[in-house]
Formats: C-alpha cells, structure tokens, sequence
C-alpha cells in the first residue's frame, strides 16, 4: 500500500509544525480540507489546539466527522495530537458537555488544579514529562511507541486529559504531580498522543516514523 499522510486542516492547530516534522522523516504531509481527500488517505493525522466545543464545531461544519469516523472503522492508522487526540474520545466537560468523534471509548475531564497532596498546581500542565507504560509492561513493542523506553521525555500543553472507559485502550501514562495523564492512547491502529511529537525532539520523530509503519 501507498502511504499517503494527510493533515486535516480545519481552522484548529500548528499544522505546518505537523508537517515540518513530517519532513524530517522523509515524508512529505499534504494538508487537505475536503472530505474526498480524507477518504483516498492511508495515514490521517487529526491536529488540534483549543477548546474542544470549537475543534468539533469546525470539524462538523466541514463535514469531516462521518469521513474520519469511517477512516477509523476501516482501521486506517488514524493520529490525533492534543485537542485531536481528545476528540477520539465520546464526549468532553470543558465549558459545556460536547459529543466527540466516538471513535474510542470515554471521556474528557478538567486536569485538577491541585495536586493529590491538596496543594496548588499549576494548570495548563505545561512542559517536559516522562512517558510511563501501564500494566507492568516494560516496552510498546508493535505500536507507535516501539523503540521509546519507558522514562523518555515529551512536551506536553494541555489543560484536559482523557479518561478512556478501559485500560486496554492506555497505552502510555505521564504523572503529573499525582495526578494521572493518559499521554498516549489506541484502539486498534487509532492513536491519540496528548503530548506534540512535532515538539519533542527526536523522540517525538521516532514516534512518526513508527506511525507511517502500520
């Protein structure tokens, strides 16, 4: 199969970040916009920054919801990036109750503005965090976070977090003062990475390079 990498551009996101990074694996990323683009795409990535009622408003208001829906149920290795990988999820809290794409399981919560000792924590969570395996696992072998060891870095810029409805769809935690960051979820080859690769270095390339894999 061809790879053909598509960006969805709907208004929302550092895009051209998305694509540089790209560039930098030796792939070149189209930006599309139209529904018929999404569908003659093998690898989809779905970007994102700002609030979730706008991100799905855009995303409806251009028709995109039913094509990327499809995109997953197909198992097309599908990626979403912050406000992106939220979106995957049923629903979100943030200002008012909005319905995502339902592509996995569960929902979006505010990150706590204290720690789990009760003291005051800085929210958005901003900055460098360490990606930690659920389940005992030691590695993320046939994922896209094989060939990253459990302890390295990614840049995180979020005030949400998703809460999918079952562990087995966590692939990757981060802790952020006690509280529980899901930094990397899946279902089947449907990602969601909380964190920007685009923004964490070589690390986050190798986490490209290992999506264009499936």
């Amino acid at each position: 199969m061809n790879t053909s990498v598509s960006i969805i551009d709907y208004g929302i996101g550092n895009i051209y970040n998305v694509q540089r990074a790209f560039e930098k694996c030796g792939v070149e990323a189209q930006l599309i916009d139209s529904v018929e683009q999404v569908q003659s795409s093998s690898h989809l990535i779905l970007p994102g920054v700002g609030a979730f009622a706008k991100g799905m408003y855009e995303l409806n208001k251009r028709g995109f919801v039913d094509s990327i829906i499809s995109h997953a149920d197909q198992n097309k290795p599908l990626l979403g990036i912050c406000l992106g990988m939220q979106m995957l999820l049923d629903d979100s809290n943030e200002f008012v109750k909005t319905k995502g794409l339902g592509i996995i399981p569960g929902h979006v919560e505010g990150i706590p503005n204290s720690n789990i000792d009760g003291s005051s924590h800085k929210i958005p969570h901003i900055g460098w965090n360490e990606l930690k395996p659920l389940g005992g696992k030691s590695n993320w072998k046939k994922t896209i976070l094989e060939g990253i060891n459990p302890g390295e870095q990614a840049y995180f810029v979020h005030s949400f977090t998703a809460f999918p409805a079952d562990e087995k769809y966590r692939l990757a935690d981060a802790d952020y003062n006690g509280r529980q960051i899901s930094a990397v979820i899946r279902k089947g080859n449907t990602y969601g990475c909380q964190f920007h690769p685009e923004k964490s270095g070589l690390m986050g390339l190798t986490i490209l390079k290992s999506f264009l894999d499936f």
